[in-house]
């Protein structure tokens, strides 16, 4: 890593990624590599299940928004106290949008960290899809993710397309989560990236 005044500079690795696409196990692998905390913003959005559940009887689409949004705001605050502790973290978020990454960079410059992102990018859309709906019929999606391609279309198209946009100087590495190697070879590459 870094060096700062002869202190270890910290880390923040954003992983951006589509639901299916292999980013939380690869952000797992990644975390464990490194001894970092992960930080997933599904175990987040997990836990308001309930809230949602008796939410969505008065309104269904501002039940959902708002507890999305409450999930990325605890998920800030875990951030955000995992760096003032002087920990680098992993974040295991879509990342769908400029105003989440740009909520990263702010949170990582009052505690000194560096960003990098990690974006994971299927390669084999076919490979992608078969994965998400295996993951449905497996009953193995969490409940607000898509488990048939349809779901994952529908979702796509409500980004607008604000999902590529541009990361500025933040140093980012987009990996093919679809092709044939192992999380090992990908863990290796990311690893190899962050210490550059």
């Amino acid at each position: 890593m870094m060096e700062r005044k002869g202190e270890e500079r910290q880390i923040l690795i954003a992983m951006k990624g589509h639901p299916g696409t292999g980013k939380s196990t690869l952000a797992n692998a990644v975390a464990k590599a490194l001894k970092f905390p992960l930080i997933d913003k599904d175990h987040f959005r997990d836990c308001t299940h309930t809230i949602q559940e008796v939410l969505m009887e008065a309104s269904p689409a501002t039940a959902a928004k708002l507890l999305n949004d409450l999930s990325y705001e605890a998920m800030w605050r875990v951030i955000s106290t995992q760096l003032g502790l002087g920990l680098s973290v992993v974040v295991d978020s879509p990342l769908s949008r400029q105003a989440h990454l740009n909520r990263l960079l702010e949170m990582a410059s009052h505690s000194g960290a560096r960003v990098v992102v990690v974006e994971c990018k299927p390669g084999d859309e076919a490979e992608w899809r078969r994965r998400v709906e295996l993951r449905g019929a497996d009953g193995g999606a969490e409940w607000h993710k898509p488990s048939t391609w349809g779901e994952m279309e529908v979702l796509l198209e409500g980004y607008g397309g604000c999902w590529d946009y541009d990361a500025g100087e933040v140093p980012k590495l987009v990996v093919d989560t679809t092709a044939p190697v192992e999380v090992g070879e990908l863990v290796a590459k990311v690893i190899e990236f962050v210490n550059s």
